[in-house]
């Protein structure tokens, strides 16, 4: 019971900071570097991660600050991201390569359609079985 109770704890903690951190990567991406990656930008990411730093703590070092930018590079959509953070933790997402985040997108898209496939098949059932 109190192993459990802290497997979910730990659960929802990364989960959290899992989705902090692509909401970060997003704003920096976005509102400061404009989606553009120039000479400008090596150098204001220094300085925010630095700003960051200090306020912060360690988990926002230039280091990491660039890795949640690439995040939201490799994932752009924040749906896919909440589904996915429910399962892996932040050091996950580095841990998987071009090809299986490519594959992992796929599947989710056929068990979104399998969901909702099977859903309109009930949908159709309960109507049909009123008349």
């Amino acid at each position: 019971m109190i192993e459990q109770s802290r497997n979910q704890i730990a659960v929802v903690a990364n989960s959290a900071l899992t989705l902090l951190f692509w909401k970060v990567g997003k704003r920096i991406s976005d509102e400061i570097l404009n989606n553009e990656r120039a000479e400008y930008g090596k150098q204001i990411i220094a300085t925010i991660s630095a700003q960051l730093e200090v306020n912060y703590g360690r988990n926002f070092t230039e280091k990491n600050v660039r890795r949640m930018i690439q995040f939201v590079d490799q994932f752009p959509e924040f749906e896919i991201v909440v589904t996915l953070s429910r399962q892996l933790s932040w050091s996950h997402f580095f841990d998987i390569n071009t090809s299986e985040i490519t594959r992992g997108k796929e599947l989710l898209f056929s068990f979104s359609n399998y969901k909702s496939i099977k859903r309109k098949r009930s949908q159709t059932s309960n109507i049909t079985q009123s008349i």
